[in-house]
């Protein structure tokens, strides 16, 4: 299994704050003998209006590391294998990027980092990791 990322816990703490229930921690995913992969958390929520439950999976990222744009180009790539990889195990399951607020609004507001986001249909959730809050859900 691989080491959690230093906010791991602020983000699970965020996400029980608003009722999110943790399902699996981290969310294990075994698509081969030769391919399985860990995303940090699988949570889910009752919509009581709906009478129906919506289910996540959260790959949280740190950005503490030297170069944010080489930490981004792994983090994309993670999330993309990992979508794919929900898709045919877990389809109901929606991918998110959990990202701390200061690396939000510093380095995800770039013009280029704007457009991967859309290109690719990135889902992020920005957290403050001192609070252990969520505080944006981006769709």
């Amino acid at each position: 299994m691989p080491a959690r990322d230093i906010f791991h816990h602020a983000v699970r703490i965020g996400l029980e704050k608003q009722q999110w229930v943790i399902t699996q921690d981290p969310l294990y995913l075994k698509l081969s003998a030769k391919v399985e992969m860990y995303i940090d958390l699988a949570a889910e929520k009752l919509l009581s209006a709906q009478k129906d439950d919506r289910k996540i999976a959260v790959e949280v990222k740190s950005f503490l590391g030297l170069s944010a744009i080489s930490e981004f180009h792994t983090a994309v790539g993670q999330f993309l294998n990992y979508r794919v990889a929900l898709k045919k195990l877990e389809p109901e399951r929606a991918l998110y990027l959990a990202i701390p607020t200061d690396i939000y609004n510093k380095f995800f507001s770039e013009p280029f980092i704007q457009e991967v986001i859309r290109e690719y249909n990135l889902k992020l959730i920005v957290f403050d990791s001192q609070q252990e809050e969520v505080t944006l859900w981006k769709d």
